[in-house]
């Protein structure tokens, strides 16, 4: 018989993932709807069809393993898991809430990183210990490294795009532009389906070996991979506008030109990241991308306070959301 915890926690985890959805959807959509490219409803119908064909591409699950590997396995329980899941959720829903477009990827690796740092230190062990320290240093440098790359491959994009058009009459450009944009935005959404869905299946993966119904976490069973792709689909499905608008309007005014290479170097650096296994923020990469064309413009055109503040829920998501996981499994060994 499966235990009511590790139902209890892949319940928990599917939540996450369609909540990672909604969450993210504006990272694909942001700049399609504001450049009037689809209606709202159109695009994200567009962006959860392809991030749900992801699925069907992206099957060595590299960055699952990652996330899976995040905690040294002796001390993965199944109530550090749903302390970290839980820690996750909340602070998920309360960057939602206010707008704040933070990382689903870093909040659900910092508290399932301070769940299992806890759970060592009330064991008696040393915290550290508890995670792994060349994983976590690579989800953590990308923090900085996948926007600026995501911002320098927007500029190179842009520019090239421009020497390309630069002799083609304004409302001939548009409207390629408008059509590559819907290209450009498919791409995202492929990347970024293929990217987050894989989180939370290396977290459902480790809760099932945790729980003694898959021998290792070199064996994925098929429905895990399949639920997750339809559960962050079906989150895309529900919006998240609140950060549509600071995506697609706040940081830097989006032309369909500009809409088509930030979302274009976006895919591209998911791309890159995917193929070595790194856990990366879609929004971080995205937003990078969308600063990278405002900077071709002229930097002033890139509105630098709302990005600062962008920046600081970006460093806070890790050890927020740890010690948010942290406080949790501590509640539960306690109280419980």
């Amino acid at each position: 018989m499966i235990s009511t915890l590790l139902v209890v926690v892949i319940i928990l985890a599917i939540a996450f993932d369609y909540i990672n959805g909604f969450h993210d959807a504006a990272n694909s959509i942001a700049t399609v709807v504001s450049t009037k490219v689809l209606t709202p409803f159109m695009a994200v119908l567009w962006a959860a069809i392809f991030n749900f064909a992801a699925y069907f591409y992206f099957t060595d699950h590299k960055v699952a393993n990652t996330v899976a590997k995040t905690v040294i396995e002796e001390y993965i329980t199944l109530e550090v898991i749903f302390a970290g899941l839980v820690a996750a959720i909340g602070w998920n829903l309360f960057t939602w809430y206010y707008g704040v477009p933070s990382s689903s990827s870093h909040t659900l690796i910092g508290g399932f990183a301070g769940s299992g740092m806890a759970y060592a230190f009330i064991m008696g062990g040393d915290p550290i210990h508890a995670i792994n320290i060349d994983a976590t240093l690579k989800i953590i440098s990308f923090i900085v490294l996948a926007p600026v790359i995501g911002m320098v491959i927007s500029v190179i994009i842009t520019l090239i795009i421009i020497n390309l058009a630069k002799n083609t009459k304004p409302r001939v450009a548009e409207k390629w532009f408008k059509f590559l944009q819907l290209i450009s935005s498919a791409a995202l959404s492929f990347a970024h389906g293929g990217n987050d869905a894989q989180k939370v299946m290396g977290i459902i993966l480790v809760a099932m070996v945790a729980g003694g119904y898959v021998e290792n976490t070199e064996h994925m069973p098929e429905w895990i991979p399949l639920t997750c792709y339809a559960a962050i689909s079906a989150g895309t499905m529900s919006g998240g506008w609140k950060i549509v608008k600071t995506m697609g309007t706040k940081i830097t005014k989006v032309t369909p030109l500009e809409g088509v290479s930030a979302e274009t170097a976006g895919a591209v650096t998911l791309g890159i990241t995917e193929h070595f296994g790194i856990p990366a923020s879609t929004t971080h990469t995205i937003t990078g991308s969308i600063i990278g064309v405002g900077i071709v413009k002229r930097v002033s055109a890139v509105r630098w306070g709302v990005t600062i503040s962008l920046l600081w829920a970006w460093v806070l998501t890790i050890p927020v959301s740890a010690l948010l996981g942290g406080i949790t499994l501590a509640i539960i060994h306690y109280l419980l």
